[in-house]
């Protein structure tokens, strides 16, 4: 039997309905305890609640791995696992890359794992997940048959749970560069990059603003490698100009351009994206793609993060013609939409110009939102035409 701990009497709705967290302020009491052991988890009065890993070192002291007293082991984990894949299956139409695990929307606290072709990319980012990666990369070896699995824990979460970051090979091997196809086009995951090395959860958000994109010149600010562009130039956008701060990210795009044969259809630019719409006028452009990196961590930072949003926006929305496309995005977790799209029109009322929604967008599928995790949700994508105001 697993150490305990007992919730207050009074327990939240939010722990009994389903959310996999349990704060240090709701704990009544417990079993001696190790930081990142597994352990039962019981109501004020005895009644049996789940199965989770205990950190005394988190404000997050338990996260919920199951609802049923089972035995955490190999067989768990692929279970788990199989179930992800069945539920994003229809990901894989034309494509051969899916994140099968998004943490505690998939069940699994602390756990990502994406898969690029015949390799995988995971990420452990709390001490009770690492505790467990023995189990969990036998049951990904047994459920998938990957030719590596490429660990790439990062961030500063892993401060918080007292850990390191930690990068390279767990199983097998694999190119710096991982090849993959994602709606038919010709990518490349990144090891040595950011995250995992590509942001799937932008995928059917590329794949639906490219439908806009033909016969028409677009800039992508922020561009990693290349996401957003190449489903563009694949649709028949006439060119592209990408624009990120890091050489390497540009690197990689340009890769992936000659894969492809867009090459000839690109211009990469290594420049703060700030500065680059300061000193260029958007004119030509037909559409514009923002898709900043998280713009704050923590509530403190929230109003800051608007003010950059707003900044961002404006900027586009001013300089692009009447008839032009601005397509807009924050995966700040912090900031809710009601928020974001509220300083957006606040941009557009500030430059005079009105904006028409083509279409709303999420994070994609394998990227799913659970309605008892609202910290699930982070993922915020609108498409809009621009229309001066006087003229619509």
């Amino acid at each position: 039997m697993s150490p305990r701990v007992f919730l207050k009497k009074e327990i939240k709705r939010r722990v009994a309905f389903g959310h996999p967290w349990v704060y240090d302020n709701e704990i009544e009491k417990h079993d001696p305890l190790d930081d990142g052991c597994i352990v039962d988890v019981f109501t004020y009065s005895g009644q049996f609640l789940g199965k989770g890993y205990y950190n005394s070192g988190s404000t997050i002291r338990v996260r919920f791995i199951t609802r049923r007293n089972c035995k955490l082991d190999t067989d768990f984990f692929s279970g788990k696992i199989r179930r992800a894949i069945q539920l994003k299956s229809l990901l894989l139409e034309d494509s051969d890359a899916l994140r099968i695990v998004f943490g505690e929307a998939d069940g699994l606290p602390g756990l990502i794992v994406d898969r690029f072709s015949d390799w995988l990319v995971v990420q452990f980012n709390t001490l009770g997940i690492q505790l467990m990666k023995k189990e969990i990369i036998e049951a990904l070896i047994l459920v998938l048959k990957p030719k590596g699995i490429f660990e790439k824990s990062e961030g500063t979460s892993l401060a918080k749970e007292g850990l390191e970051a930690k990068e390279g090979w767990l199983y097998g091997n694999g190119p710096e560069l991982l090849p993959f196809s994602l709606n038919g086009i010709s990518f490349l995951a990144d090891t040595k990059g950011q995250k995992t090395g590509f942001f799937l959860d932008q995928r059917e958000n590329a794949k639906r603003l490219s439908d806009y994109a033909t016969g028409r010149r677009v800039l992508d600010v922020f561009s990693y490698t290349g996401n957003f562009s190449f489903h563009c130039i694949n649709k028949g956008a006439r060119s592209a100009i990408l624009v990120d701060s890091s050489e390497r990210a540009l690197s990689v795009a340009k890769e992936v351009a000659e894969i492809n044969r867009f090459s000839d259809k690109c211009e990469f630019i290594k420049t703060n994206a700030f500065d680059y719409l300061r000193e260029n006028s958007l004119s030509g452009f037909g559409l514009a793609v923002i898709d900043p990196p998280a713009m704050a961590k923590s509530p403190s930072s929230k109003k800051n993060a608007l003010r950059g949003y707003k900044e961002l926006n404006l900027r586009v929305i001013k300089s692009l013609n009447d008839g032009a496309l601005i397509a807009s995005s924050s995966c700040t977790q912090i900031v809710s939409e009601e928020d974001w799209m509220r300083t957006i029109n606040d941009a557009f009322h500030d430059c005079k110009k009105l904006g028409l929604v083509a279409f709303r967008g999420g994070q994609s599928l394998d990227h799913p939102e659970v309605t008892s995790i609202f910290e699930t949700k982070y993922l915020k994508f609108c498409l809009f035409h621009i229309f001066e105001l006087i003229n619509y």
